[in-house]
């Protein structure tokens, strides 16, 4: 027993309580926690059954006569395609395209963002140009694009870094923009300066939404790379898939796709978990 427990425990007794009540009490203080495994473990068995049975459809409807190739038959493919090495160089190809167009569109987005939230004159010069652009598709940019940069990784890129940067700059321009202006002008009758507002205030409150932004641009960056693999790449889960298209191999096609979907979800978990741990303090459901 603690110190502060025995403490409480003597102030039970002589308040004409008992011990065993006063220890009783703290006991309540770890019900949040476990709440939180419980919802946490419901979730992941949720999941789970979730998986099992989108895998489950899809086998019975590869049986009755669909054209799909079953799981154990894209598993197959799979192993054949990783055996001869072809897959992991896919994998790598797609996933060098794709982190190198989101990170330096996530990059630039961020404090463009912050600058139109925060500035009006920021805001003044380029939301015309982001409103213009996030009409059009990046992927109806790419023939300009290969004409003007020739075939090769940075046309890839640049149309990835279009889609990602477009999603994230109008999350974050939002996310300022959203900021409670009662936490602002609180910390300037304080005393505090803009640097330290911006600092301690804006960005820990904007925080969400950039994080929603990149999610969002990373599932428009796995979009678009597929797409721009499929007109001029030479390697790619994009490029595997429309070679497999031409000798209508389903199997292979059902591989690029299971890939992709998986790569997606772990990158977008990892910023899921990312989230959490940066925005702690805000309550969720």
């Amino acid at each position: 027993m603690t110190d502060a427990q025995e403490q409480a425990a003597d102030r039970a007794v002589a308040s004409g309580g008992n011990a065993t009540t006063a220890l009783a009490v703290p006991t309540g203080a770890g019900r949040p926690q476990r709440r939180r495994l419980g919802k946490r473990t419901k979730l992941i068995i949720l999941n789970a059954i979730s998986i099992v049975g989108g895998i489950g459809i899809w086998w019975v409807l590869a049986l009755s006569g669909f054209q799909l190739p079953t799981p154990p038959e894209v598993v197959e493919r799979a192993a054949q395609l990783w055996s001869a090495g072809i897959l992991q160089e896919d994998i790598l190809a797609s996933l060098g395209r794709v982190l190198s167009g989101f990170l330096l569109g996530s990059a630039v987005a961020i404090p463009v963002g912050f600058l139109m939230g925060w500035y009006t004159v920021a805001r003044g010069l380029f939301e015309p140009w982001i409103q213009f652009f996030r009409t059009i598709p990046p992927l109806a940019l790419l023939p300009l694009v290969l004409v003007l940069l020739g075939i090769g990784e940075i046309p890839k890129i640049v149309v990835i870094f279009l889609a990602a940067y477009l999603a994230c700059v109008i999350s974050t321009y939002q996310g300022v923009v959203s900021v409670d202006r009662t936490l602002i002008n609180a910390a300037r009758v304080l005393g505090a300066k803009d640097g330290t507002i911006f600092a301690r205030v804006v960005v820990p409150a904007s925080t969400p939404f950039i994080l929603v932004g990149m999610r969002v641009g990373l599932g428009s960056a796995w979009a678009t790379l597929v797409a721009a693999e499929l007109l001029a790449a030479q390697a790619g889960l994009g490029r595997r898939m429309q070679e497999a298209q031409i000798y209508y191999d389903l199997a292979t096609i059902f591989v690029g796709i299971v890939v992709i979907g998986i790569l997606g979800l772990v990158m977008d978990r990892l910023l899921l978990f990312a989230e959490t741990k940066l925005t702690g303090w805000q309550e969720r459901r």
